[in-house]
């Protein structure tokens, strides 16, 4: 969500003359981005704006302003630390948070006014969307860059979960719903600028019901649907879902809708029903697994990865050992696993029996060793197979080309850079680190695989 925030940090910025450019010493505006979900992803922020300071004193580039370059903290970080953020970094002229950055214009123009330093972090009342330009529909992105294949689409913003490790509903606010009409038109747009997968994002994105032309709330199975009748649009995504989310109609659309890829991020936190309860995540280990079987059983080669928390207070060995069981049970085709960070004003920073350091390090790693097992069994089962890559970018050796399978791989293939963009089937002849590589096979190759052709999870 945050790459995509950027781009229509961009896009809004386009009107006035920014273009994006790759070196910050040669930047007139530098916006940070930020994450809070980490205390080392807050922390970074903090040394990333030490590292930039030293261009605030570098020679005007423009003749509106007499300094360096403006710079900016947007996002999480942005929203739950604006006032510390000016304290500790005062040279920093802007701070918004992510529900505010349609007023960009607007606050660049306070600056060049000399109103002082910008602080934005309320929630509007008028949603953002509302504000924001569509991508241009057709040619470059901003910058000269070769429009991309893949894009992303927030079509659902903020949570109602209050799981107790999490900023997210401090940070992003409630749970909001692009109307259809709304999420259609941009689709259609990223389309026809180049785009032949859309990943839909949200932080709940399974729980989106936004609104149709008649007033009715549709669900994200039936927003999957009708965006999957935009020609040209080859693949479909979403993320991040939660697991009280998905129902029956979800699932069946994994089954039959061809253009929505057999991957699927689906977060369980823990393995033990006691630190589930604690998480107040609202399911329990039972139901994660009947999920992820209803959903194999509607689409057997469907990948599966999640999210995995370890060292959240009071997790015991046998808590944690519930986990590696969950792991076992399910198997994932990756995962993101992470020790607990307590995060300021949530419940579970406040718990008591918070786990040792050296305790979360030793679980951490031996989890990581169980899910990089597994998900270097699930790659080698690509091996020999014939699959549909979506080709989306120039390789880094001369005569190569990089995309992703359907169960979002990555792969690597000596064959024509005329292949970007499309399609094509492809054999998977080795493995690597951190991708496959594979040889053509010719023809292109656009729908569901054959039975012979999926790799089991």
């Amino acid at each position: 969500m945050n790459v995509y925030d950027s781009a229509r940090m961009a896009d809004v910025l386009a009107p006035l003359g920014y273009h994006p450019v790759d070196d910050a010493a040669a930047a007139d505006l530098i916006i940070l981005n930020t994450c809070h979900i980490r205390e080392k992803a807050a922390e970074k922020v903090y040394s990333d704006l030490g590292r930039l300071q030293p261009l605030k004193s570098a020679p005007a580039r423009t003749s509106e302003r007499a300094g360096g370059p403006l710079i900016a903290v947007a996002g999480c970080v942005a929203q739950a630390e604006g006032e510390e953020i000016l304290r500790r970094a005062p040279y920093v002229d802007m701070v918004f948070g992510p529900q505010t950055y349609h007023r960009l214009p607007e606050m660049v123009a306070r600056i060049a006014r000399g109103s002082g330093t910008v602080l934005d972090t309320e929630f509007p009342a008028e949603p953002k969307f509302d504000s924001l330009p569509l991508p241009a529909a057709a040619g470059p992105a901003a910058g000269g860059e070769v429009p991309a294949v893949t894009a992303f689409l927030t079509v659902q913003e903020g949570c109602d979960k209050f799981c107790t490790f999490c900023v997210v509903p401090y940070t992003r606010g409630p749970e909001y719903s692009r109307s259809v009409a709304a999420v259609e038109v941009e689709a259609q747009a990223l389309v026809a600028r180049g785009a032949a997968e859309l990943t839909l994002l949200g932080q709940n994105v399974n729980a989106y019901h936004g609104e149709d032309e008649a007033g009715a709330a549709v669900g994200l199975p039936d927003l999957i649907r009708r965006l999957a009748r935009i020609d040209g649009l080859a693949r479909i995504r979403y993320t991040t879902s939660h697991p009280r989310d998905v129902d029956d109609a979800l699932i069946a659309c994994h089954g039959d809708e061809p253009k929505l890829m057999p991957f699927l991020h689906l977060p369980v936190q823990s393995g033990s029903d006691r630190i589930l309860s604690a998480m107040n995540r609202g399911h329990d280990a039972a139901g994660y697994r009947r999920i992820a079987g209803r959903l194999r059983a509607a689409r057997p080669d469907l990948a599966l990865s999640t999210d995995i928390i370890v060292g959240f207070p009071g997790e015991t060995d046998a808590d944690f050992e519930e986990t590696l069981d969950l792991v076992r049970d399910v198997g994932f085709a990756s995962a993101f696993s992470f020790k607990f960070s307590p995060r300021p004003g949530t419940p579970a920073a406040l718990l008591e029996a918070q786990v040792p350091e050296a305790v979360k390090d030793e679980r951490l790693q031996m989890l990581q060793a169980l899910l990089r097992t597994q998900q270097e069994s699930f790659n080698r089962g690509a091996v020999g197979r014939v699959l549909p890559v979506l080709f989306e970018r120039a390789g880094r050796h001369p005569g190569q080309i990089a995309g992703r399978t359907p169960y979002l791989q990555a792969v690597h293939a000596q064959a024509p850079a005329e292949w970007i963009g499309t399609v094509r089937d492809v054999r998977i002849v080795a493995v690597g680190p951190n991708s496959l590589t594979a040889a053509p096979v010719g023809g292109a190759g656009s729908g569901p695989l054959a039975a012979s052709e999926r790799i089991s999870a």
